[in-house]
């Protein structure tokens, strides 16, 4: 898929929260980056040449979904308790939940 790709389905989820919201392409492009960052940083655990390599396709709707929880916990960043007007809000960890990272695989091979 390509960039441009990721970058639509992104803006598609986006608008589906908040139509209001126009969000520039460049800005969703750092969001995928680095989602696209943490994914392969999982996936080759063990390696020093990450950097430059593109996220494999079967990690691209990962990529997608991690960027837009990045994008929708912009201003809650490190919220551990808010409650307002009968409303809680408690983040366990101000970083991609455990449950999307366990969807990926770390690469592995023998010396």
């Amino acid at each position: 898929m390509t960039r441009e790709r990721k970058i639509e389905i992104l803006r598609a989820k986006m608008e589906d929260v908040d139509p209001d919201e126009n969000i520039d392409p460049v800005i969703l492009g750092y969001y995928l980056d680095d989602a696209g960052a943490i994914i392969l940083n999982k996936l080759y655990q063990f390696s020093d040449q990450v950097a430059g390599m593109e996220v494999p396709a079967r990690y691209e709707g990962l990529q997608i979904r991690i960027s837009h929880y990045m994008l929708n916990k912009r201003g809650a960043e490190g919220e551990i308790q808010h409650i307002e007007n009968g409303i809680h809000r408690n983040y366990g960890s101000s970083d991609i939940p455990e449950q999307m990272l366990k969807e990926i695989t770390p690469f592995v091979q023998v010396l």
